[in-house]
């Protein structure tokens, strides 16, 4: 039941944080000597108006398709993680988060190569254009795979390694923090927009703390797209955009993915309260603070699949 929630959760994330991700991922590669884009609110209006709508959702079925797998593995290592630390503390969350995003890795990474290469094709060309490189997500994945191997396929996964592990953990200690303060009494009217605000907020920390990571993974992964090589590693790929864009490279795409944030945790909190609230009426929501276990269950249960 709760493996269920999580899914359906991580869902409503993914179709709400989509777009978002669309212009980040877009703003954080295009190019310092011809830029496309002149912003994020630019950057929207663009694909829409050359792409369609449809272009803000280029690259979904990926994070769709590892959205079950990545679940599967940040509950299961989370949750077995607290459980050998025994004790509910706001480091052993982190801890656990940590654990958890670090072996998700070998799902996500491949999962996001295959959406950022999907998000960058058809870049600047009018949506009527027939031209595609990939038709969807296995296939971009296959074709990398034909051309590169299995190195090809996990391209980035030691930048993902770095961001997700303590991204995950920032992520479940934050959420611990806040909805400890907060606290969310079951007679308490506002306890579900507590919750909302504590999940949005966490996602925002996660990504403040990890994103510089986040835009040297997303020049990686779109790294070959044409068949041109720019970066022979990441710290080629660090060194070079230091020179050119300065430290400013580091913020690229930061507007749109902390707008992102917040609607993509609250929205993927508030299926998995919903549907654990209609699937589960004798089981509503307990006091964070006096029932730790319940509440250790309830973090794993409204984790989104990717942050």
């Amino acid at each position: 039941m709760d493996f269920l929630a999580g899914c359906m959760g991580g869902a409503a994330g993914v179709l709400v944080g989509h777009p978002f991700d669309t212009v980040k991922v877009r703003l954080q590669v295009q190019s310092i000597d011809k830029p496309l884009y002149r912003g994020t609110i630019h950057c929207f209006q663009s694909i829409i108006r050359q792409e369609s709508v449809l272009g803000l959702y280029k690259g979904i079925g990926s994070p769709m398709m590892g959205l079950t797998f990545i679940n599967a593995i940040v509950f299961g290592v989370q949750g077995n993680t607290m459980r050998w630390l025994a004790e509910d503390t706001p480091m052993h969350q982190f801890l656990a988060g940590a654990a958890a995003g670090a072996i998700q890795c070998v799902i996500c990474c491949p999962m996001e190569l295959a959406k950022t290469r999907m998000q960058m094709q058809g870049t600047g060309e009018k949506k009527s254009s027939t031209r595609k490189l990939y038709k969807n997500s296995l296939d971009c994945l296959a074709r990398i795979y034909q051309r590169e191997g299995l190195r090809g396929v996990n391209r980035g996964m030691v930048t993902t390694l770095i961001r997700e592990t303590p991204g995950f953990g920032v992520y479940f200690l934050a959420y611990d923090l806040l909805t400890r303060s907060l606290g969310c009494e079951p007679e308490d009217p506002y306890m579900i927009p507590k919750l909302l605000f504590a999940g949005g907020m966490s996602g925002i920390a996660s990504w403040l703390s990890t994103y510089p990571v986040d835009v040297i993974k997303s020049r990686l992964q779109a790294d070959g797209v044409g068949g041109k090589y720019q970066y022979s590693g990441i710290m080629d790929c660090t060194r070079k955009s230091i020179e050119r864009e300065g430290l400013r490279v580091f913020t690229r795409g930061l507007t749109s993915t902390l707008l992102r944030a917040f609607p993509v945790n609250a929205a993927t909190f508030a299926t998995v309260t919903l549907f654990l609230m209609y699937m589960r009426p004798d089981e509503g929501p307990k006091d964070c603070e006096t029932a730790p276990a319940h509440h250790a269950a309830l973090q794993q249960q409204t984790q989104p699949s990717s942050l």
